[in-house]
């Protein structure tokens, strides 16, 4: 092996290695309410989970800085859906959970730069500094996505899609499970795939 494709191994090994928050028992479990939450937008206002009760709403935890989350965003897959969804009116909430002076990290001056810069189209981006919610969720990587049900029940956790891997290639022909998700709750349908394991950077709490 060369040495510059073991340098590539191990930096596939720690961008996948993820932290797992600090709670006793999960508390964001598949068919139960979702925890509600309070924090604040990049646009100064604070949001809530149960405001949007009534509409299929996606969580999306994100760090501009992961490959994983690159990936996506690179080549338009995470906007292209962001759009598909709150169009057909989903609530789209991006999460960022990186922890001050963590790389990850943003004030709701750079995330809204970040997503004016990307063509990102979530309903809002949320600053949860402290990594409150995401410790709710036990939120693990970036991205890790969450769909809840509109009587406010989870019904989808984990990846985004069945690759597994930063490779921008990967996206075509990826199964998207949360597309899949949300598409099967809006015909009526349980959930398939409700719980699948998530892939991408840690989250830096």
């Amino acid at each position: 092996m060369t040495r510059r494709a073991v340098a590539a191994f191990v930096f596939a090994l720690a961008v996948t290695t993820y932290s797992v928050p600090d709670v006793a028992h999960a508390t964001a479990q598949i068919g139960k309410p979702a925890p509600d939450f309070s924090v604040t937008g990049s646009d100064g206002r604070t949001h809530t989970l149960s405001e949007y009760k009534g509409k299929i709403i996606v969580l999306e935890w994100v760090n501009h800085g992961c490959p994983y989350v690159r990936k996506h965003y690179d080549t338009g897959n995470m906007q292209a859906l962001q759009k598909e969804l709150t169009d057909g009116g989903v609530i789209w909430l991006s999460i960022i959970s990186s922890a001050p002076g963590q790389q990850g990290h943003s004030t709701a001056e750079k995330a809204n730069a970040d997503a004016a810069s990307n063509g990102a189209h979530p309903s809002a981006v949320l600053l949860d500094e402290n990594g409150e919610v995401g410790r709710l969720y036990e939120a693990k990587t970036t991205p890790h996505m969450f769909v809840v049900n509109t009587d406010g029940t989870l019904a989808y956790k984990g990846a985004i899609d069945d690759k597994p891997t930063f490779a921008h290639d990967t996206v075509t022909g990826a199964k998207n499970y949360v597309r899949q998700a949300v598409s099967e709750i809006k015909n009526g349908k349980p959930v398939s795939e409700p719980l699948t394991t998530p892939y991408g950077c840690g989250v830096k709490y």
